[in-house]
């Protein structure tokens, strides 16, 4: 959504004191749309009431008075119609009546209670469940871009500055659910993602570096950010700054927990784009119904360990320290089942304690899981006196990062009771222990004592009034009273005062029940109250110690995402890989981790072995026939290697991985339509990104460049491409495969270019696929038999194999006449050298 003048839609006539008061507010959040509470029902008003409309399939009505449209739904069903607003982009702010309607009274008090938008909304309903939801702020000056990133539900939030390539891939990484941007910069931002992103503007005004600086060190609290690392990021100071601003500008000033921000520098992570991702199928299969690798990876038990995945194979990591610990930690799980299951058992009993600590620090937390933040710390503190009794100093080393939270258990147990069964936020008691407040207390022994004392005067009453039967009763709407039956009437006192007359029975008070009835109602909220404030100190009392929680959660993330690696591990036989400084790559023994997934049998799926080196085997140009499993040993290469940079083990006999900066993957086809682009220009696209950006330790794929133009172009572009990898001082290693077999000569002349094809058997008229990578090239690829395998009518299939030997002989022909050709001109030629 975008904040605009042309959005503010007043309603303006004939105005009732609602409609005045409605506008009253609206104009306060011109660029939202406004819940507001009438009754039982919230209601939108005009320009809100029409989008309302279409975006929540609700009715819209209009006021024959005065011509407002109106749209609304039930107080009830806030959390149904919520998250479809939200999600589609809306900023939504609630306004709820503050006070009860009374008689005589023309208008009720209301006010804003919550500001929502897509990037800042903590409601349960909206952000889904093991994702993030960051908020992006960009910052644009002289082609650098400044970037941030915050996630309120966990307290992340992250700054980097650099190129526009690598700023974009940053943002689809990210995958914001909202980008603030400066005003004059939409349309340039709407050209660069074609409307992916919710985005709202931002006055320009506001980007200032000084405005930007104080508002980060205001909210950290400290003289400068250098212990941040980031004072020298001048776009991504203001971009962070802005952030921040937006932040309060939505009602969210209490964001203690976001108590860090992290710098990103490109150089500590692998680079791959979003082509890869998407050809790779990483993040998410083409088919809906298919499995991508994060899918196969993901053995978490915690959303915090989901979340953490997500990151690794987002970022992969260059730096080789970082790489083995993860593989050491990896190998040690992996030997000791015994320390793997207990730690998976533990945390299958913890819930997002990420965002029930931000909770605490927006002081929206409820008992229930206050109480589960209890029993999460016992659980964390036994996982860190189980591992740091292990002989791996680097479970040793994380066990003891692990701080020290008995205090806040301590404070949380002796506080709450086990187990609250209500929340304090519904008006209901019997949260708070007893012996917290004396006060407390007393007024419970007051209240709960109810029974004792109604029996009391229920006796009194039956002897004074020798009614033997008489009974005192309750009703949640008539509160206390004394009923008689018909029968007795005769009996009741004078005193008593009648309340209500029903067919076969009478309701009666006395002045002593109406006092207790009027003082049990003030004991009951008197202990709402008083539970309500004790719950509230407890709060402030943690909010101190949020930092150590953070890192514990942090901590226990990690746990997580080793315990699934170090299981999957187990279960598909993945090994440990060499990552090492030089460029080679050698995998013995590879496997696609989400092909093989696919088979029944474990070894069903069959492994091959790839080579590459910048010495001698440089590219492998992969031939073979449809269906033969190139693309596979391409993806199952690239994944290997990325695999291996995230630090996990691998599908393999054996890895040795040299380390690689970049991955570029052009692999599969397909339409931009929206761009009026296709495939062939998509793929020209792709690749010219690929070639424009190599460095030494890239890594490529190339599958079938040039199919998509006629078959000389197609030949003229791949030969050129391969040629000028070959020829790039650069030497990037790379896999080439291709249906050209005009192309299978290039070795003859390209030293470090080698010949591989995909076996393949023939027995009697049926071809079987052999899916083995070995060296040579092939002539065929067995298009017509592919073709005649997926059902194509048998007549269409004898007259494509006709044409098929036309197309030959015609070669054979051509190839001949050339060859005498050129013997009849070398004839010539040595004649005239003869004469001369």
């Amino acid at each position: 959504m975008i904040n605009s003048k042309k959005n503010n839609h007043f309603i303006e006539k004939k105005e009732t004191p609602l409609i005045k008061q409605y506008n009253n507010i609206k104009i306060q959040y011109p660029d939202t749309i406004l819940l507001f509470q009438v009754g039982d029902f919230y209601e939108t008003f005009g320009k809100d009431a029409v989008l309302c409309s279409k975006t929540l399939n609700i009715v819209l009505t209009k006021r024959s008075k005065n011509g407002v449209y109106l749209a609304g739904f039930p107080c009830h069903s806030i959390n149904n119609y919520l998250p479809k607003l939200i999600r589609s982009g809306f900023r939504v702010a609630i306004c709820n009546q503050l006070e009860e309607a009374k008689k005589g009274k023309n208008i009720v008090k209301r006010g804003v209670v919550e500001l929502m938008t897509p990037g800042t909304t903590m409601n349960e309903h909206v952000i889904k469940h093991k994702f993030n939801n960051f908020l992006a702020s960009i910052f644009i000056e002289n082609n650098i871009f400044g970037l941030s990133f915050v996630d309120i539900s966990t307290g992340e939030f992250f700054t980097i500055e650099d190129n526009q390539e690598i700023a974009i891939q940053y943002i689809n990484n990210f995958n914001p659910s909202e980008i603030l941007i400066q005003k004059k910069y939409y349309q340039f931002f709407n050209n660069l993602f074609q409307k992916k992103y919710h985005i709202f503007l931002m006055e320009d005004y506001l980007y200032n570096y000084s405005f930007a600086y104080e508002k980060l060190v205001s909210h950290f609290q400290t003289n400068s950010l250098k212990g941040f690392g980031i004072h020298d990021l001048k776009l991504g100071i203001i971009a962070s700054g802005i952030i921040l601003f937006y932040l309060y500008d939505t009602l969210h000033f209490k964001i203690k927990h976001i108590s860090n921000i992290k710098r990103i520098k490109r150089k500590n992570f692998m680079y791959i784009n979003d082509y890869t991702f998407r050809n790779l199928e990483i993040l998410k299969s083409f088919d809906n119904e298919g499995v991508s690798l994060i899918q196969v990876l993901d053995h978490t038990i915690t959303p915090m360990g989901y979340r953490l995945l997500k990151k690794w194979i987002v970022f992969p990591l260059l730096n080789i320290f970082r790489i083995k610990k993860r593989y050491h930690i990896i190998q040690e799980l992996c030997i000791d089942d015994e320390i793997r299951i207990f730690i998976i058992n533990k945390l299958k009993n913890i819930p997002d304690i990420e965002r029930i600590i931000s909770k605490i620090a927006l002081e929206n937390i409820s008992p229930k899981e206050m109480f589960t933040l209890h029993q999460s710390i016992n659980y964390i503190k036994e996982i860190r006196n189980k591992i740091i009794i292990t002989k791996n100093k680097h479970l040793i080393e994380i066990g003891k990062t692990i701080q020290d939270c008995d205090e806040i258990s301590k404070k949380i147990i002796t506080t709450i009771y086990q187990y609250p069964p209500y929340q304090i936020e519904k008006g209901k008691g019997n949260v708070i222990i007893e012996g917290v407040s004396k006060e407390l207390d007393d007024i419970r022994l007051f209240y709960f004592s109810q029974k004792e004392y109604l029996n009391q005067l229920c006796s009194k009453e039956q002897r004074n009034s020798g009614i033997s039967n008489l009974k005192i009763k309750f009703h949640k709407i008539y509160g206390y009273f004394f009923e008689i039956k018909n029968k007795e009437k005769q009996k009741i006192p004078k005193h008593w005062i009648q309340k209500q007359k029903l067919s076969n029975c009478e309701r009666y008070l006395t002045e002593d029940l109406k006092n207790y009835e009027l003082q049990i109602l003030n004991a009951e909220q008197t202990i709402f109250l008083l539970e309500k404030k004790i719950f509230s100190t407890l709060i402030r009392k943690l909010l101190n110690s949020i930092k150590k929680l953070q890192n514990n959660a942090t901590i226990l993330a990690e746990l997580d995402v080793y315990c699934s690696f170090s299981s999957i591990a187990i279960e598909k036989n993945y090994i440990k890989p060499v990552i090492c400084e030089s460029s080679d790559i050698r995998i013995l023994g590879g496997r696609h981790p989400v092909i093989e997934c696919q088979f029944i049998s474990k070894n069903s799926y069959i492994p091959n072995d790839i080579y590459l080196n910048k010495k001698n085997q440089q590219i492998l140009m992969i031939t073979g026939p449809n269906m033969s499993g190139k693309s596979a040993i391409l993806r199952q290469t690239a994944i290997i290697i990325l695999m291996a940079h995230i630090g996990s083990f691998v599908p393999a006999q054996y890895a040795k991985i040299g380390l690689t900066d970049k991955i570029f993957s052009r692999v599969g086809g397909y339409d931009n339509i929206s761009l009026g682009e296709s495939t062939f220009m998509v793929e020209m696209n792709e690749t010219a990104n690929i070639l424009n950006n190599i460095t030494e330790k890239s890594f490529i794929l190339l599958d079938e460049i040039g199919r998509g133009t006629n078959t000389y172009d197609g030949i003229s572009i791949a030969q050129s491409i391969i040629e000028f990898l070959h020829e790039n001082k650069l030497r990037p290693l790379t896999l080439f495969s291709t249906h050209y077999h005009e192309l299978n000569n290039i070795p003859i002349s390209l030293k470090r270019v080698k010949n591989y094809h995909i076996s393949t058997k023939k027995i009697k008229n049926n071809i079987i696929f052999m899916r083995k990578l070995i060296p040579g090239s092939c002539d065929n690829s067995l298009g017509i038999y592919v073709a005649k395998m997926a059902g194509i009518p048998i007549k269409v299939i004898s007259r494509a194999e006709h044409i098929l030997q036309m197309l030959k002989n015609k070669r054979i022909s051509f190839v001949k006449k050339e060859k005498k050709s050129i013997s009849f001109m070398k004839k010539i030629q040595n004649f005239f050298s003869k004469k001369k």
